[in-house]
């Protein structure tokens, strides 16, 4: 028999509520995992990205018009 009380979702909810949880405060002069360094990583990686993308386009063309 089945148990009616089983919310398959459960688990799922609570791991939105996990990942959705603000950062803790922290002491002044701690060290943050949060804010500027990752955001600095997410946007040298932009950077890289949009580089190899420049070079595999001019790449095409040249070989294109050749």
């Amino acid at each position: 028999m089945a148990d009616n009380d089983y919310d398959p979702a459960g688990s799922t909810q609570m791991f939105r509520a996990f990942v959705e949880e603000t950062p803790a405060p922290q002491a002044p002069g701690s060290v943050s995992t949060y804010g500027s360094a990752s955001n600095s990583n997410r946007t040298g990686l932009i950077i890289g990205i949009a580089v190899v993308a420049v070079a595999v386009v001019a790449a095409v063309i040249w070989l294109a018009v050749k």
